[in-house]
């Protein structure tokens, strides 16, 4: 037990302090969120108007289906296909190694790529909740805002969109936790993100108890903060309802 107990000091001393390696941990992480949080943003761009495309081309009458919203419609098809068809991993290489094949190998293009990659990927998971969002809210809703005088993309922006949000959020959260998860997979193109920083200590200390230990309580860490977050967000958007 001391013969442990010594080893995890030292483990500690050469993970945390020795030559400052705290600081690939603390580089990591900001890698880490700046490529979720954009990757996230592109995400809900693509998800919103993906969701939107193959919702409407489900509601609509199959007389009233005009030639763009089917060619749309087979478009996202095919997006949501490929995308959810295929390992995330594998698109990251694909785009690094394949699309951005004449790109520097700096950190600035890695990650512009991770963003891209991870952005795209995500989209397709977030079209699906986002429409199924849309699908739960009742036809009358957008009867309603039409006898108002709003016209179909006014009636979804300021009627449709913001219930079916409310009612989908528990799941973008979950997609959320999946992405910050998945941005792992960036060592694979080099990009010195939390797991890479954890890989480069090992390979300096020859330890690798302490550091991929520490990696795994901070995703944890940062896990159960985003699970808070959300919690407060979906406790006051009922909150919100009941008033």
């Amino acid at each position: 037990m001391e013969g442990f107990i010594e080893d995890l000091k030292l483990g500690i001393y050469q993970t945390f302090i020795l030559d400052n390696n705290y600081q690939y941990f603390v580089r990591g992480i900001g890698v880490t969120l700046l490529v979720t949080a954009f990757a996230l943003l592109i995400g809900l761009a693509l998800g919103v108007l993906v969701g939107i495309i193959r919702s409407a081309h489900d509601q609509q009458p199959e007389k009233k289906k005009g030639i763009v919203l089917r060619v749309l419609n087979g478009i996202c098809k095919v997006y949501l296909t490929v995308i959810r068809g295929t390992p995330t991993l594998v698109q990251l290489l694909i785009m690094w190694f394949v699309i951005w094949a004449s790109a520097r190998s700096t950190d600035e293009n890695m990650i512009r790529c991770a963003i891209l990659s991870f952005g795209i990927n995500s989209g397709a998971y977030v079209a699906e909740i986002i429409r199924s969002g849309i699908m739960s809210i009742d036809r009358g809703q957008m009867e309603a805002g039409r006898s108002l005088g709003l016209n179909y993309t006014a009636t979804m922006r300021h009627v449709i969109i913001p219930q079916a949000f409310k009612n989908v959020l528990p799941a973008l959260g979950n997609e959320l936790i999946t992405l910050l998860k998945e941005t792992s997979v960036v060592t694979v193109i080099g990009l010195k993100d939390l797991t890479k920083g954890a890989m480069l200590i090992q390979s300096k200390t020859y330890q690798a108890f302490v550091p991929y230990i520490a990696i795994a309580v901070i995703y944890l860490a940062l896990v159960l903060v985003l699970s808070w977050i959300l919690g407060k967000v979906e406790r006051r958007l009922r909150q919100s309802d009941l008033r």
